[in-house]
């Protein structure tokens, strides 16, 4: 196989990758729409069940993307540069995972042609959210906390 005949996350750097090309790496599981927090002595991240008030937790899409910074003050927007440093991505990650050399699941879009097998294997957010962090005070999101977004589905082959 040539690198002409090969998918362009195996062949480019993010750096190097198109507006719609980095866009087409999210595989829209919604998992880093969801709040998080992290131990201030271990560094560990925990993340709930609690969305983003942007979050529409059946479409695992952001309601308002475009204007998604300017509404949420802590909206972080993935670049190539922080996408390395960001330890509270997902481990099922299409930015994390290419970042990191390797190849997309089988259930990414972009490798199986389907934006539903997201859904289908289980690695979305679909009907797992919850609440809406609107609804969830900040000193409360520990009651909210899950373990299922920091791991790797069991249905993670086909």
């Amino acid at each position: 196989m040539t690198t002409s005949d090969q998918p362009f996350w195996k062949t480019k750097s993010l750096e190097q990758m198109t507006d719609s090309e980095w866009e087409s790496l999210c595989d829209g599981c919604g998992r880093c729409c969801l709040s998080k927090l992290e131990d201030e002595d271990t560094a560990e991240i925990y993340y709930t069940h609690v969305g983003c008030r942007l979050l529409d937790g059946q479409a695992c899409r952001c309601t308002d993307y475009a204007n998604r910074s300017a509404q949420v003050e802590d909206c972080v927007r993935l670049t190539p540069e922080n996408v390395r440093e960001i330890k509270w991505l997902p481990p099922t990650c299409g930015y994390k995972i290419v970042a990191e050399g390797r190849d997309l699941y089988w259930w990414h879009p972009l490798v199986s042609g389907d934006p539903d097998t997201i859904h289908a294997a289980g690695v979305s957010v679909k009907g797992r959210v919850r609440f809406s962090e609107a609804d969830v005070p900040d000193n409360e999101l520990e009651d909210h906390i899950v373990k299922w977004p920091g791991r790797v589905p069991r249905k993670r082959k086909r």
